[in-house]
């Protein structure tokens, strides 16, 4: 299919998203396209996205179509964990997910100008968020359309989307495909360093469904609690432990960081922190 224009047509005003007929949607389509918040939108080769803009800032949202995976990975992987099983998942509902993480300029404009971030610049991940700071910011940024109802995304959701149609433990491939111009990492498969930084968004190429920086870079929280070991047996739509605000609860983050290990890269790797700590940032989906 051809990109479909974004602006509304001259002649009479109408949005071409809503000449669409009822025909051409499917069960993979989004349920409504697009959304009334959306400052822009339209179809590439990665498929549907649409976008919203405040204070000049405008943050784009990929459609991830419903369907079926392998999460986790086969006990014959490098590197693997033990916490790492193989097991079926399936997603029956499709879901929006940010192309990007969140950059220091949406989140200063929504918070009215506060960062944390170590490593500054506009477009340059936020970081040093915990997952508290986070649930506070999606407040106040689903608070500027009704409609918007951004969240951080499930575990299974966030593999699902990273591995865009692939079972390798890079959504590029394997090990021998690891470069530092595909990831911003360590450079080493099993050191961590601490003499590289951040870069901006869209630095790296991005997935087969648009989506960027998924490995590297910053650590994406997700909303589940982490869990000693997934479940061996097939699940249908997992939403993981929610967890409330209990004590002592660790909270899921993935895709590893500039300073990580391509082990910790790796698509199938988990990591646990405290919600209040403040070393990574998060990736927002949207149901």
């Amino acid at each position: 299919m051809s990109a479909l224009s974004p602006t509304k047509r001259a002649d009479t005003g109408v949005c071409p998203y809503e000449r669409i007929d009822v025909m051409t949607r499917n069960h993979l389509s989004p349920p409504t396209f697009p959304y009334a918040w959306a400052s822009d939108w339209g179809e590439d080769r990665y498929g549907l996205w649409q976008a919203f803009t405040y204070k000049d800032v405008r943050h784009a949202f990929r459609w991830i179509q419903p369907g079926k995976f392998d999460m986790g990975s086969p006990e014959t992987e490098e590197g693997r964990d033990n916490d790492e099983d193989l097991h079926h998942v399936t997603l029956k509902q499709g879901f929006w997910l940010a192309e990007t993480t969140v950059t220091q300029a949406l989140w200063e404009a929504v918070t009215g100008g506060e960062n944390s971030s170590h490593f500054k610049g506009k477009n340059r991940p936020v970081e040093k968020v915990s997952w508290h700071d986070i649930q506070t910011f999606l407040t106040q940024l689903n608070q500027l359309h009704p409609d918007l109802n951004a969240r951080l995304p499930w575990e299974a959701e966030w593999e699902y989307a990273c591995r865009a149609g692939t079972q390798t433990p890079f959504h590029f491939g394997g090990k021998d495909d690891l470069s530092l111009e595909r990831v911003n990492y360590s450079g080493e498969w099993d050191k961590w360093s601490d003499k590289g930084e951040t870069k901006e968004v869209k630095t790296y190429p991005c997935n087969a469904w648009g989506l960027y920086e998924m490995h590297g870079n910053v650590w994406e929280w997700c909303q589940d609690v982490w869990q000693e070991k997934l479940p061996a047996s097939p699940v249908i739509d997992p939403e993981g432990i929610a967890g409330g605000d209990k004590a002592g609860v660790l909270r899921v983050v993935r895709g590893g960081s500039w300073a990580a290990t391509a082990g910790a890269c790796v698509l199938p790797s988990v990591a646990g922190a405290i919600p209040l700590t403040v070393t990574t940032t998060w990736a927002s989906g949207l149901p």
